[in-house]
């Protein structure tokens, strides 16, 4: 029987057991596919990292990202925690992964002892603003009546950077706290839209002073409610800097307080030649390590 080591990390956090938690597996060879998404099942994790041999030059490593069912080809935790497990790898304190998305650069951070506290990373793609959905559908889907939803400055918009679109739904702070996703609302949503293809992820935010307060939901992925959402966080720093017309932009996110695990998202977006770009660092803390135990592989 075979083993493969890995470590979990709490990110967007300073403490155990706040923020996202996330495994990182750091050296994954020799594992199939199959094998990493079986693995990403049995620890039920939001994500879990796979970390290769880059396949180009100037490339710190391949990185693969699982969900509990199926591969994704960028998330913001699990860049930013696999970052701040592989801070020995980094040239300068930077290091680059290769995902199916494009490339994610990402900066380590440091105490001033030099001990890694975190990462900030850069999401592989500009912003994509996508089409609107109903605010009736996306209040069916949030469990919350549909005056919940704030429209005055846009209706929910479906937006990515390199992640899977996310629903970005302004709300106010009763229908924020109030929020529970309703399982076959989003099965009905996803049916009845077909841009969707087949994935819909809520991100709903409200305005709380000079930060954000979010809440993301994807139950159809296995994620009922998630702690922090780094591939939520940078679309919609993008899009509220589209939105103003500014030229660059900064938000702290708290997110995961209605969970018991209360997280901070620091985010930046700016206009660039190639359309706007965003980033979102945070702390990370280590929490656990171990091995998974593999069966054997059937011989020839």
């Amino acid at each position: 029987m075979g083993t493969a080591p890995f470590v979990t990390v709490d990110v967007f956090t300073d403490r155990p057991f706040g923020g996202n938690p996330l495994a990182v597996f750091p050296d994954a060879r020799g594992l199939t596919e199959g094998e990493m998404q079986a693995l990403a099942a049995e620890l039920n994790l939001s994500e879990t990292t796979f970390v290769l041999p880059p396949e180009h030059p100037g490339s710190t490593a391949r990185v693969r990202i699982f969900n509990r069912t199926a591969e994704m080809p960028f998330a913001g935790h699990p860049m930013v925690g696999t970052g701040f497990v592989l801070a020995d790898r980094s040239r300068d304190g930077l290091l680059r992964f290769e995902v199916p998305a494009g490339l994610v650069d990402v900066q380590v951070d440091h105490d001033a002892r030099g001990a890694a506290t975190g990462a900030t990373i850069a999401a592989p793609q500009p912003l994509r603003i996508g089409g609107a959905l109903p605010p009736g559908l996306v209040a069916e889907c949030a469990g919350i009546s549909p005056d919940g939803i704030v429209t005055v400055r846009h209706p929910p918009t479906l937006a990515s950077d390199g992640g899977n679109p996310r629903v970005l739904v302004e709300v106010t702070e009763a229908a924020l706290a109030a929020a529970t996703p309703d399982l076959a609302a989003f099965r009905r949503a996803v049916a009845a839209t077909p841009e969707l293809g087949g994935l819909l992820s809520l991100y709903l935010y409200r305005r709380d002073g000079s930060r954000l307060r979010t809440r993301m939901f994807s139950p159809l992925t296995g994620t009922w409610e998630d702690p922090a959402t780094g591939s939520a966080a940078t679309p919609l720093a993008g899009f509220l800097l589209h939105r103003s017309g500014a030229i660059s932009g900064a938000w702290e996110i708290l997110q995961g307080v209605e969970m018991g695990r209360p997280s901070l998202l620091r985010t930046t977006a700016q206009r660039t030649p190639d359309g706007i770009r965003a980033r979102v660092g945070g702390g990370c803390v280590r929490v656990l390590q171990g091995h998974a135990m593999l069966p054997d592989k059937p011989g020839p």
